[in-house]
């Protein structure tokens, strides 16, 4: 009954689709691959695993049901490829899932994880490429395929963390050496350290490949992990301040920046330039109302790449407020389930590394739909499950296999 309601939307999107545009075996090829996944993949955690939790894989098949269903609409040409990353995004979240025995592979090799993680992302410096031409080169591609590393480090960055946390916990919160900075007392630099050191990583990411999603992301997640290990709320507070001042000093020397904040501030002064496609993701809302144009009916092609940055306009538009409001909710019962999941953990790293997903899902949720509400500046990131994107969709889906194997040992509710 869980798959039901998943199966039949995606199953009548495709359809409506299909009484538009013509009836196109690529339709049938998705919903084919689609339901042969989270089948699959229900059947084995049934029967390999009956205590993972059972509420993260239907709510993870709508969102992805919804996400193939903008791709056909927005993007036809990109469907099969996308199915593709959706079959192997299935293999990706069973193999993580089924395979380990515990986690302790993820622990004894933190270092390696993300060395190799920041390895590859370096790697972007030197044979970066952009698949539309031009803008920022964050993928890495071999011959048609296109690979973003900022997404598995997203993964890497959080298990690290949690490894260090979980390790360090107890020193940070006994250590009895602190300092003053005016009324302001900061732990002893060993421990602080790591703060600074996201701190400029971020920065790195601000000013040598401009992705800026990517930079709000790691430093949001390791502060919300930070005050979760320790509950010291001055750790979060010096970490928003350094965050502010990169933000500055970024807005006041790079004009990639000031052009954002510019045109999120004012889009009405620019809106056929810098601002088209905040304008036109306005229009796009407004044009949706309470209950959509109807899937096929609207104009959200009219926003550049609405596939990816702004797909959540696009379902605004055509499913209304109540579809926009509606993935939303979606997106919190993923999140909810996440803390639940962390919150009956048997281990520290366990809980943390449930919190840090769950915290990663919800910055990246709040980043990219704030953004293309004008709530804040955009920054540039996919919805998870949703946004076209085939290494977003893998790191997705292992996020969400390692809640379904922390999920399957953790203490009873």
């Amino acid at each position: 009954m869980n798959y039901l309601i998943p199966f039949i939307f995606t199953a009548l999107g495709f359809a409506q689709l299909g009484l538009l545009n013509g009836f196109r075996w690529e339709y049938a090829a998705a919903l084919a691959a689609w339901g042969i996944s989270f089948g699959m993949a229900r059947a084995l955690l049934t029967r390999r695993l009956p205590r993972a939790t059972p509420f993260l894989l239907p709510v993870v098949s709508l969102l992805t049901g919804i996400g193939l269903l903008m791709t056909a609409r927005l993007a036809p040409n990109f469907l099969l490829r996308q199915t593709l990353w959706l079959a192997i995004s299935a293999l990706a979240l069973l193999a993580v899932t089924l395979i380990p025995r515990d986690l302790g592979w993820l622990r004894r090799y933190k270092y390696l994880w993300l060395l190799t993680g920041l390895a590859l992302l370096a790697t972007t410096l030197l044979f970066g490429v952009n698949p539309s031409g031009f803008g920022a080169r964050l993928w890495l591609g071999v011959g048609s395929v296109y690979f973003q590393p900022s997404e598995p480090l997203k993964i890497l960055l959080i298990v690290f963390l949690a490894v260090y946390l979980s390790d360090t916990r107890r020193q940070i919160l006994d250590s009895d050496s602190s300092f003053k900075i005016g009324q302001l007392t900061l732990p002893h630099p060993a421990y602080f350290g790591p703060l600074l050191l996201m701190w400029g990583f971020s920065v790195i990411l601000l000013v040598w490949q401009r992705d800026l999603g990517a930079a709000l992301l790691f430093f949001g997640a390791f502060l919300a992990m930070l005050y979760v290990a320790i509950a010291q709320l001055r750790y979060v507070v010096v970490g928003m301040g350094l965050m502010l001042l990169a933000g500055y000093i970024g807005y006041d020397l790079f004009d990639y920046v000031a052009l954002r904040v510019q045109g999120w501030w004012n889009p009405w002064l620019d809106p056929a330039g810098r601002s088209f496609q905040f304008v036109q993701a306005l229009l796009a809302f407004a044009n949706g109302g309470v209950f959509g144009q109807g899937l096929g009916q609207g104009l959200p092609t009219a926003i550049p790449v609405v596939h990816t940055d702004f797909v959540f306009a696009a379902i605004g538009e055509e499913y209304g407020l109540l579809g926009s409001v509606g993935v939303l909710f979606s997106f919190w019962l993923l999140v909810s389930q996440a803390f639940q999941i962390a919150l009956n953990g048997r281990t520290h790293f366990q809980r943390l590394l449930a919190v840090g997903i769950g915290f990663m899902i919800a910055f990246q949720t709040l980043v990219i739909t704030a953004g293309t509400l004008k709530l804040i500046p955009l920054t540039g990131v996919t919805l998870p499950f949703v946004s076209y994107g085939g290494s977003s969709l893998l790191t997705s889906f292992i996020m969400i296999g390692l809640l379904l194997f922390v999920s399957a040992r953790a203490e009873p509710a």
